[in-house]
């Protein structure tokens, strides 16, 4: 059983001690490979750990319909919710590498810690090209790091059980590859394709990439850990979608309007890296064609000063398409909210589970 009554600290407790053994098991590879264990170390530290609370909340709310009481949260739970944020860890160094962000969680992102690393050792070559090449097999690591937590924790559950939490693993790992390309295409995509689809573009975006990875699958891991049946796992799929929807789209407000100090990432750094999130689609669409085509022009300019951030802002918001988000994600909770009545599921973990919507659609970083 968890060595701690807090399950989120007994996560977070579980990856600094694989991470602390990982680094003792790579003294022998050298101070090259020292610098790199450091890197994933530095990688893991923080957040919110929003997926492993989802994960031990969707297992905490199927054990509880069928035990009553509030259950002692297993070790393969805490392992899984622990594999989780490693993945989401190595997700992150990606997307900063992908976005060319400097900065993560108000530190320098990954890859430009290994950037700077190799300046401050005098190497030769370009550190800027070794950076983003450390920074990707970094995250190559912890995704495989990612899976030797997770086969750690299903050691010790029943085989069936075992096999649809991997399942369900495999499912959130391509989802979420499948969306970050997504993305990305959709910066340079969204010139040919129509205006009016967009905002539904984008919303596929966010379902893949964000929405069933951040929530949804983390949720149906946990549940599937508790032995969930189909009306479980759909009531609980009902609910994540449209909260991993809220979240993003909370995401993609906060990655314009967001404040600098709360989020770690500079303010409009959407603007900057280009992103064609729902947002941009609603503003886009009140535009006359003359102000869409000047707006087009900015967006995505990574040498977008304050003035000219503040001028989009200012835009997106007399368009209504901050207002039109806004209803948009108050409307997602309530479609999460009545996915849960009725539900075979714990009454305390419900209450979690609704605790989590609202935090996840109203969070300010």
């Amino acid at each position: 059983m968890a060595p701690s009554p807090d399950p989120v600290a007994a996560v977070s407790q579980q990856v600094e001690d694989f991470f602390t053994a990982q680094r003792e098991q790579a003294v022998g590879y050298g101070a090259e490979a020292a610098r790199m264990l450091d890197a994933a170390t530095g990688a893991v530290a923080g957040g919110k750990r929003l997926r492993a609370r989802f994960c031990l909340t969707g297992f905490e709310a199927v054990a509880q319909a069928s035990g009553g009481a509030d259950p002692a949260v297993p070790d393969a739970v805490i392992g899984t919710a622990a594999a989780l944020e490693v993945f989401h860890a190595a997700a992150l160094v990606h997307d900063d590498i992908i976005d060319n962000s400097d900065t993560r969680r108000g530190r320098p992102s990954a890859h430009r810690r290994i950037e700077h690393a190799h300046l401050d050792a005098g190497w030769s070559g370009d550190a800027a090209a070794f950076g983003r090449a450390g920074g990707i097999l970094l995250g190559d690591l912890l995704v495989a790091l990612s899976d030797d937590l997770l086969e750690n924790a299903l050691t010790s559950v029943a085989a069936d059980v075992a096999q649809a939490t991997r399942t369900q693993y495999a499912v959130m790992r391509k989802d979420v590859t499948i969306g970050q390309f997504l993305d990305i295409a959709e910066e340079s995509a969204h010139a040919s394709a129509p205006d009016a689809e967009h905002a539904e573009r984008a919303l596929r975006v966010a379902s893949l990439k964000s929405a069933r990875y951040s929530v949804e699958q983390p949720l149906l891991i946990g549940a599937h850990l508790a032995g969930a049946d189909a009306d479980q796992l759909r009531a609980l799929s009902e609910f994540g979608h449209p909260v991993g929807m809220a979240f993003q789209l909370r995401d993609d407000v906060l990655g314009v309007f967001g404040d600098e100090h709360e989020t770690g990432k500079p303010a409009g750094d959407d603007l900057r890296e280009g992103k064609r999130t729902v947002l941009i689609a609603y503003a886009r669409e009140a535009l006359a064609p003359g102000t869409r085509r000047l707006v087009d022009e900015l967006i995505g300019d990574p040498e977008l000063d304050d003035a000219q951030v503040a001028a989009l802002q200012r835009t997106i918001q007399d368009t209504g398409a901050l207002d039109r988000v806004e209803r948009l994600i108050t409307g997602y909770v309530r479609t999460a909210d009545r996915a849960l009545a009725g539900a075979r599921l714990g009454n305390a973990a419900v209450g979690r589970l609704r605790e989590l919507a609202r935090a996840a659609a109203e969070r300010s970083f």
